[in-house]
């Protein structure tokens, strides 16, 4: 996509909501349960917590750029907090989610693949 660079946080954000439960969701598929017990997993992986304590573990990985567009999305106001999370958490989730959109819309899949395997690998050990 032309002008990645140009778009809000808050439609990087939205984009990369749904790359990164694409990618929670595919992991899971590799389990092979039934569709109920995939979304509960799902749940698990996508919200606020979760998502801060993910960005905890590719923080040290990220390059400047990177860094920088996450900043965007943690800074950006969103005016709510969802319940079970604190507002540290959610903003934190979101510049998550806008780094996964950028990564997404720029064309660097092979780098949020990357990113992505490092949270999975990391969380599913803990």
């Amino acid at each position: 996509m032309d002008n990645v660079n140009l778009l809000s946080p808050s439609v990087l954000a939205f984009v990369g909501d749904g790359v990164y439960g694409l990618y929670v969701r595919t992991r899971l598929a590799e389990t092979n349960r039934p569709s109920g017990e995939l979304h509960s997993l799902s749940v698990k992986w996508v919200n606020a917590s979760a998502q801060a304590k993910a960005f905890k573990l590719i923080e040290p990985e990220l390059t400047e750029r990177e860094l920088s567009v996450f900043k965007r999305g943690r800074n950006f106001h969103t005016g709510n907090t969802p319940k079970g999370s604190t507002a540290g958490e959610y903003h934190t989730a979101t510049g998550l989610e806008c780094l996964f959109g950028y990564l997404y819309l720029s064309g660097e899949t092979d780098r949020a693949d990357t990113l992505f395997g490092i949270i999975w690998y990391n969380l599913n050990n803990l």
